[in-house]
């Protein structure tokens, strides 16, 4: 699996966060004919590992929001195209950036599996 990580506007934190919520399947109002002919369809955020990190926990902009997603490069791809399609802001972080979310994520994951760890030890 592929880990990417982009970020967004604050002026669009909300939408980006409905498009990760977002389940075609799940929708009693859509017919599963019309998800098979989206060429978005398939792309289900809910279904793949992400996380979304405000700036300000990071050391950057509070203003700023990033987006990891461990997924694979199909997928990917094609959530980038969502992404310039759909969003005015949201585009993949720079190297350095993305590095810095990706092990703040992986601390945070490792603290985690510790505190479990010995509470069952």
């Amino acid at each position: 699996m592929a880990v990417r990580v982009y970020e967004c506007d604050e002026s669009e934190i909300n939408s980006l966060k409905k498009t990760l919520d977002y389940d075609p399947y799940t929708d009693k109002n859509i017919d599963i004919n019309e998800i098979k002919k989206d060429k978005f369809g398939d792309v289900i955020f809910k279904r793949q590992e992400y996380e979304i990190k405000n700036g300000s926990l990071l050391s950057l902009e509070s203003s700023r929001y990033f987006l990891y997603v461990k997924a694979n490069d199909e997928f990917l791809g094609k959530a980038e195209e969502l992404f310039k399609e759909k969003f005015k802001t949201v585009k993949r972080a720079s190297n350095e950036i993305e590095a810095k979310v990706i092990n703040f994520i992986d601390e945070e994951e490792s603290k985690a599996n510790a505190g479990f760890g010995s509470i069952f030890g």
